[in-house]
């Protein structure tokens, strides 16, 4: 049975952490043990040490040296995301005391990128020495991480949370939509298309249940239409686009703002449907009752400001 979380808190230590990543990545004990410093003894004692902690193998003993095994492979993997979060919260207590710089994680849904990168180009020109990590996902995927610490701030809905009023919440705008196709889509040149036309042709969707697949949902069964057979199914902006460039008979719907910058570099047509799709509206989202740090505050005073 794996240790309870207040054995695991009391028994590891970070150097051993830091030895478990060194043997994921110079493959053998004696290098491992070099990388950190210590004698091969004291690595083998150490790794003892863990594995007890654990009260769980976490390497297999073979004739070529140590193997991870699945859980040890999942040891390793956390290992790294502590170390990443000592090395951010040093960054970030280095900016609180020079006062400036310091670190901010934000998550963004697609279409709220433009939104996010002006305000972080204003942000950035206050506070060069800011250092952003931006996180792009659904919003119950960004819900998720701010539960769990893993983001400052995000830009997404709550709507998707069974707990809704789990969060602190600036409502920002909704959300206008746009259909979107290849340049060479055989629609792409035409005004004021139905959607009875589009229907016809293969569609990249989001995933069951989330806002913008609602939406669409929506306008077809509105329209009396039958909901696309078959779609590609994707939250991915990237793979939408991808897929899009790729097949030239392929629409999908995307935020306004996102589908007019791909049009300004030609990789997509909006095509001009002749009913206005909304989704529901977003805003910045943090745990309620979290204090924000100095970097997500002043990020959320341009935001406002936008």
């Amino acid at each position: 049975m794996i240790a309870s979380l207040p054995a695991l808190v009391s028994r590891l230590r970070l150097k051993q952490l830091r030895l478990l990543i060194a043997l994921d990545e110079q493959g053998s004990l004696h290098k491992a043990a070099e990388a950190v410093a210590i004698s091969q003894p004291g690595a083998t004692k150490a790794l003892n040490e863990i594995e007890s902690a654990f009260g769980m193998r976490l390497f297999a003993r073979t004739s070529q040296g140590l193997e991870a095994n699945d859980l040890g492979r999942c040891a390793i993997r956390y290992a790294r995301l502590i170390h990443s979060d000592l090395a951010h919260l040093r960054e970030e207590m280095l900016g609180i005391l020079q006062g400036q710089g310091g670190r901010l994680v934000v998550g963004v849904i697609m279409g709220a990128v433009p939104q996010l990168t002006r305000a972080l180009s204003r942000l950035r020109a206050r506070q060069p020495e800011l250092s952003v990590e931006i996180v792009e996902d659904t919003s119950a995927r960004l819900l998720s991480l701010i539960d769990q610490g893993r983001l400052d701030l995000a830009i997404c809905r709550t709507s998707v949370s069974r707990r809704p009023d789990d969060y602190d919440c600036l409502s920002l705008h909704q959300e206008q939509l746009k259909v979107v196709a290849n340049p060479r889509h055989p629609l792409a040149a035409s005004s004021r298309l139905t959607l009875a036309q589009l229907a016809a042709y293969s569609w990249v969707v989001f995933p069951a249940n989330m806002p913008m697949r609602l939406v669409l949902e929506r306008a077809f069964s509105d329209a009396d239409l039958e909901f696309p057979r078959y779609p590609l199914e994707t939250a991915s902006t990237f793979a939408t686009l991808m897929l899009l460039q790729e097949d030239p008979n392929l629409v999908a719907l995307m935020p306004r703002e996102t589908a007019q910058s791909a049009a300004r570099f030609g990789t997509l047509a909006c095509l001009e449907l002749d009913q206005v799709l909304r989704s529901e509206p977003y805003g910045v989202i943090s745990r309620r009752g979290a204090p924000l740090s100095s970097p997500a505050r002043l990020l959320l005073e341009e935001l406002r400001a936008s």
